[in-house]
């Protein structure tokens, strides 16, 4: 039987996470992709107060991945963030732990990315970086987080089908 959500406390986090996650991405991230004639005032107002507060170099002169990176935003992380609210809640979908180690990783390797790419600009300073930090680092945390996570998750159900001991240590939900 499937424990309840709230005793799922990473799951509660993953939950919280992908709710944040859904209108940042829609009202932030992928700006850029909507018409002006269709963009709302306090989207551009959003995303212009992003730029002044964090100098995100990214959102002002983005290198062409980081075009690629927000394609992929849009047409997978999108889908998966608004799959994943459903299948936390209902716990009932077998692929869950595969489905968010493949998010996890593609997530931390993008947001990676970013960080070495920031800490070379030359054109701001060292606590703009430090800003910068404080919103790309937690990001990359999560997704090594939830990639060390689904790791073990995947681990034990495999393990226990083939009669193996996990190399997690962790038990199959």
């Amino acid at each position: 039987m499937a424990r309840p959500l709230s005793a799922r406390k990473r799951d509660i986090l993953y939950l919280t996470f992908f709710i944040i996650h859904l209108p940042v991405m829609f009202a932030v991230d992928l700006s850029p992709m909507y018409p002006e004639a269709i963009k709302p005032v306090w989207m551009t107002s959003l995303r212009e107060w992003y730029i002044v507060t964090y100098q995100d170099q990214f959102f002002v002169r983005p290198p062409a991945w980081f075009n690629a990176y927000m394609w992929m935003e849009a047409l997978y992380h999108v889908p998966l963030s608004a799959w994943a609210i459903g299948a936390i809640i209902r716990v009932d979908d077998p692929k869950f732990p595969l489905h968010l180690l493949i998010f996890a990783t593609q997530t931390g390797v993008t947001t990676f990315t970013c960080i070495a790419d920031y800490l070379s600009w030359g054109d701001i300073s060292q606590d703009s970086k430090m800003t910068l930090g404080a919103l790309y680092v937690p990001y990359l945390i999560l997704a090594v987080f939830m990639g060390v996570d689904m790791f073990g998750r995947l681990d034990a159900v495999i393990s226990r089908a083939a009669g193996v001991k996990a190399i997690s240590g962790k038990k199959s939900l």
